[in-house]
């Protein structure tokens, strides 16, 4: 759940241990702070990523894990797809937490219409909140990078055309650049 719920020691040693065993191994450890495992508690309390109050809850996880990881650890992701996570977890619900209109399939609630694009914008949010903790506090002395990784899918011109690879590039943009890449 939350930092100010108790942090479990046994899974910080887990990843203390993990850390030093690669590096011991000559493996250096990228890690990613968000792979499509929200902890259930917090979409218990406010919705997860439907509500603002994650980005807080978010920086404060990064914030414990560069504190506690960030002298070993030099790569940083920040999100994992997050396109898809907004995509199938909200618009088409196949995923966790599995949200979507009744006409998209079969979920207990959610809005496929508005959804995708609320946790979008929060996620994109949780993403900026943890660079800039990261560039302003930790990076100086850590020495480490930070980024996002992004799905998207390759497009290319159907013809050589000025329009055509018009097309083509505005798809990979709203593709990559746009956080909810809806179906259709």
């Amino acid at each position: 759940g939350k930092i100010t719920g108790g942090i479990n020691p046994l899974g910080i040693k887990f990843y203390n241990d993990l850390i030093n065993e690669l590096l011991a191994n000559a493996i250096k450890p990228f890690v990613t702070l968000f792979h499509f495992d929200l902890p259930q508690a917090l979409f218990d309390e406010y919705g997860g990523f439907l509500s603002h109050k994650i980005v807080e809850d978010f920086k404060n996880f990064a914030d414990l894990c560069f504190e506690l990881f960030g002298d070993r650890v030099k790569y940083w992701t920040t999100l994992n797809e997050p396109n898809l996570s907004t995509e199938f977890g909200y618009s088409s619900g196949i995923i966790a937490p599995g949200r979507c209109s009744k006409f998209m399939g079969n979920c207990s609630g959610g809005n496929s219409a508005t959804e995708p694009y609320i946790v979008g914008h929060n996620l994109i949010l949780c993403h900026a909140t943890a660079v800039d903790l990261y560039r302003k506090v930790y990076q100086p002395r850590q020495k480490g990078t930070i980024g996002i990784t992004l799905s998207t899918n390759w497009v290319v011109p159907i013809n050589n055309t000025l329009a055509s690879r018009r097309a083509a590039a505005r798809a990979i943009d709203f593709s990559i650049g746009c956080p909810t890449t809806l179906p259709g």
